[in-house]
């Protein structure tokens, strides 16, 4: 059976698969079979009875990945993967919690909050307070509650330095007050509740790194601080820790990802025991030799040169536009070129830097009648009438929420108004009290809702899961609400997907998808576990996309959202200097150390370009077949006309994989590298210097730039040029001795 499981692995593959018991590094690049590889050591370890299932913790970081990497278990292994421990930082540490609920000092049945509802939980809390919104934004206060906690700091750690930040602390301790006090938690204090409880119980933390001989964590080039550190509580003398990642692809540094994190973890338990996986099963030759030449560029990588036996392929298709218009325009017609010889839209990607650059892209395809999809649109548990409905639900297993309380008890419209809601909380406050409870105790038609909620409560206390969402839909209002609404019938239909979702959800808990330990304490009501589950899955994939049905349709995204996909063909647009590699990573890298001097300002500058090129390195690596590479000479960004140099990243890809495209000849070979054709579109602007607006021009001091504006004539002239290096800069031109790129 064991020879069976390995006999289509390569070799590198499976020595990763058959590691004796030791911690290892397996390095994956891009479309090499990293899924394939985690799925099969978990059944080889088992299969082989060197441990029990029990006995594994798998960590990924999206719930999809975590469901496939179950299915895939369960299919190669005849056993209940039940009590497996395998799901997402954020699923995991919420299971860990409601195990262990008293010891982490949380009520049985906590709600998770979204990142939306901790924000309406956070403006609650400044109105509370009586805090300027203006001084301090609500999002912001958002803003740095998490990036405390995701760094491991509660507010009496926090370093506070002004009346500012002193002020943010104090909101920070009051915020986490009022969670306490509602029984809620947010997404960063799941974890760094579960790390706490581990970190202090130390009874605790010996059972689980006695019970789990095995932990195998995917996407490992993701994790931030907090999610390491966490990880490594586990760990005891007897664990072996199996990391898969690809430092190449650590694109999520906005989110706090710590790359270093893969080459500590290299010192610290793989101790130079490191495999990796170079050989990719998704894309030609010619993509893969872009990729590896690109990334070659950045100097802090473990490095690894992917490779494929399935042949060279074709060029990488390059396209020099003088407009966005005309980008748009030679997608489109090679979008439409390629559906006509057979291939689907949806087997293409159209990846763009910016959520910005969208809208030119859409028209175009809008108007040539080419269907599309806009890949990560608003998401199924984000979309308003679903809140509602999981606020209601929320109210039936926890009536202490305020939140939850607040978003529905005048939704549909029951007369209760912004005064009798103020009257509500004051009286609230004093009692030290929650809004239920004012409501139970109080008169009028806030006691008439909290009787809806406790008839909600009684009649679905006997219902199935979905019977339960059925009624509390109708019971509430929710569905007459919509139905009388001229355009409420997409939103009635999303009330009715929510049904399926958690009819789906039970028949997945029954047949051991999901595990419902953190259901099946004791105490609590019997019949409202399944909800419970179900209200903590909701959370927990709120932030994932759910894609809707529909006809063939071309792929548009942020290639941040592209990365976990393969198209058969991927166009690349936006080409730009300050667009990619965007100019903002520079300036996010180096604003919080650009006090810290020059060097420092330098070598964060760079961290910031060698994101970005990990991030082009993504985008290369999404595509099979084809690859469209395109950049305009100018381009409408917020109202204005830009001008931009081509990416250096374009100057970064070897010759002889490129093929450059012009419109109006024949294609055309480059000869040395990549050089955009000169002798820009772009109109006089009324000098009589020769030079143009949009023009490439070198300098001898500054490098290559492009003209962006004018000021003066004759021998007064002066030329505004916004060069690749160092920024935008005023020149005369009677003494800058510029020359035609």
């Amino acid at each position: 059976m064991s020879a069976h499981l390995l006999e289509n692995l390569n070799p590198e593959q499976r020595a990763a698969v058959t590691l004796p018991h030791e911690s290892a590094l397996i390095l994956a690049g891009a479309g090499s079979g990293k899924t394939r590889v985690l799925t099969t050591r978990m059944v080889w370890l088992i299969q082989t009875g060197q441990v029990s299932p029990l006995g594994v913790l798998a960590v990924t970081f999206t719930n999809k990945a975590a469901k496939e990497m179950m299915t895939r278990v369960s299919a190669m292994l005849p056993i209940n993967t039940r009590g497996m421990w395998v799901g997402t930082f954020h699923g995991l540490a919420n299971r860990l919690l409601r195990t262990h609920y008293r010891e982490a000092g949380l009520p049985q049945s906590f709600q998770i909050l979204d990142s939306q509802d901790q924000l309406s939980a956070i403006k609650r809390l400044m109105k509370a307070m009586n805090v300027d919104t203006e001084k301090y934004e609500p999002k912001k206060v958002q803003r740095f509650i998490n990036g405390n906690k995701e760094a491991g700091l509660r507010a009496r750690d926090v370093e506070a330095f002004d009346e500012y930040s002193m002020r943010m602390t104090e909101l920070y301790e009051a915020y986490d007050a009022q969670c306490q006090r509602e029984g809620v938690a947010d997404f960063p204090e799941l974890l760094l509740r579960a790390y706490e409880l581990l970190y202090r119980n130390e009874p605790l933390r010996q059972h689980y790194q006695d019970r789990f001989r095995h932990i195998l964590i995917d996407e490992f080039q993701d994790t931030n601080t907090l999610q390491y550190r966490w990880l490594k509580l586990f760990a005891g003398p007897r664990t072996a820790l199996f990391a898969v990642g690809d430092d190449d692809q650590s694109i999520y540094a906005f989110r706090g990802a710590n790359t270093a994190n893969m080459a500590e973890f290299e010192r610290e338990f793989a101790h130079g025991n490191v495999i990796k996986l170079e050989q990719n099963y998704r894309s030609h030759g010619n993509i893969l030799t872009a990729a590896n030449t690109l990334i070659s560029q950045n100097a802090h990588r473990l490095g690894k040169n992917l490779w494929t036996a399935e042949g060279d392929g074709e060029p990488i298709r390059v396209f020099h536009a003088y407009s966005d218009q005309e980008e748009a325009s030679f997608v489109v017609d090679e979008v439409r070129a390629l559906n006509r010889e057979g291939m689907n839209l949806s087997d293409m990607a159209l990846l763009y830097r910016s959520n910005a650059q969208s809208r030119v892209l859409e028209h175009a395809l809008f108007s040539a009648s080419v269907p599309y999809r806009v890949y990560g649109g608003l998401r199924f548990f984000e979309r308003q009438e679903v809140k509602h409905a999981l606020a209601y639900l929320r109210l039936l297993t926890n009536p202490e929420d305020d939140g939850a309380f607040l978003r529905v008890v005048n939704f549909p419209a029951r007369g209760i108004g912004a005064r009798t809601l103020e009257q509500l909380a004051d009286g609230a406050a004093r009692a030290g009290a929650s809004l239920w409870q004012a409501a139970c105790t109080g008169g009028g038609k806030v006691a008439g809702f909290a009787k809806l909620i406790e008839d909600m409560k009684q009649v679905t206390a006997d219902l199935s899961l979905a019977e339960a969402i059925d009624h509390v839909i109708e019971a509430s209002g929710l569905a007459d609400y919509y139905r009388a609404d001229k355009e409420g019938a997409d939103r009635l239909e999303n009330l009715n997907e929510l049904v399926n979702a958690a009819a789906l959800f039970a028949e997945e808990s029954e047949a051991g998808i999901y595990d419902d330990a953190d259901a099946s304490t004791p105490g609590g009501a019997e019949s409202f576990r399944a909800l419970d589950t179900f209200l903590a899955h909701a959370a927990l994939e709120a932030g994932e996309h759910q894609a809707g049905a529909g006809h063939d349709a071309l792929q548009l995204m942020t290639v941040h959202a592209a990365k976990g996909l393969e198209f058969h063909a991927v166009f690349i647009t936006g080409l730009e200097e300050g667009l990619f590699p965007h100019e903002q990573s520079a300036y996010d890298s180096t604003r919080a150390s650009a006090r810290s001097g020059s060097e420092s300002f330098r070598a964060n500058e760079e961290s910031g370009l060698e994101e970005e090129r990990r991030l082009m390195y993504v985008a290369i690596t999404r595509a099979r077949r084809r690859l469209y590479l395109s950049h305009a000479q100018s381009r409408m960004l917020h109202g204005q006309t830009r001008y931009s140099l081509p990416s250096r990243f374009l100057d970064e890809l070897p010759e002889q994989v490129l093929l450059n495209l012009n419109r109006r000849s024949e294609p055309v070979y480059p000869s040395g590298g990549y050089s955009a054709p000169a002798a820009p579109r772009s109109p006089q602007t009324g000098n009589d210097t020769g030079y143009k607006v949009g023009q490439s021009v070198v300098h001898a001091k500054f490098g290559t730039g492009i003209i962006i504006d004018f000021e003066g004539r004759g021998s007064d002239a002066r030329v505004q040029v916004k060069f690749r290096e160092v920024g935008s800069k005023w020149l005369a031109l009677a003494y800058a001795k510029l020359s035609p790129a």
